[in-house]
């Protein structure tokens, strides 16, 4: 049976999603504690919550221009606006009165949703999905200026989990210690 839930590292306060970056995008923001002038705000940005969904898109950093992990802790109520806002990025009847409606809102938001299935250690598809999320516009800047609580290059210590899983270690004692997150 397939299932959507958000599993992610969270607190009272905050919730850590995942992003992967150039050098250039990634040492900046680490060093400012935000997002500066090398990052895109003219485009959409997506952020994820799972770490090995982050780890399977970026390759565990390897891929071009994704080579920097970084974790990122939000305040909880941006993370849930977004998610409370979010337009589907595929029509499901279930969810929109017409498809003309989705078009409609797809259009007018700036945020977008999808569920994809979540990975095991190997990039493996699981039964469950797991979201991220997409940001544009007036809620991207929101999330640079007004949402990021902090932010950690976590690169090496992605890099030392995939050395290990590489030489058939076991890691998941690990791996982020993600619970099911309920919107508030």
């Amino acid at each position: 049976m397939k299932c959507n839930e958000i599993r992610a590292v969270y607190s009272q306060d905050t919730i850590r999603i995942y992003q992967a970056y150039s050098a250039k995008i990634a040492n900046e923001a680490v060093t400012m504690g935000k997002f500066g002038s090398k990052f895109k705000m003219d485009r959409m940005t997506w952020i994820k919550p799972s770490f090995l969904w982050m780890m399977y898109r970026s390759d565990w950093g390897e891929k071009k221009d994704q080579e920097h992990i970084l974790a990122i802790d939000l305040k909880r109520e941006g993370f849930d606006y977004a998610v409370r806002n979010a337009v589907l990025t595929t029509y499901q009847k279930d969810v929109y009165s017409s498809y003309e409606d989705w078009k409609h809102q797809i259009m007018v938001s700036d945020i977008r949703c999808q569920w994809d299935p979540e990975r095991d250690i190997y990039g493996n598809a699981l039964n469950c999905r797991t979201i991220q999320i997409g940001l544009k516009g007036g809620v991207l800047e929101k999330y640079v200026k007004e949402w990021i609580v902090n932010i950690a290059d976590i690169t090496k210590y992605t890099y030392c989990l995939k050395e290990m899983r590489d030489r058939q270690l076991d890691i998941s004692e690990l791996l982020p210690n993600e619970r099911i997150y309920q919107i508030s």
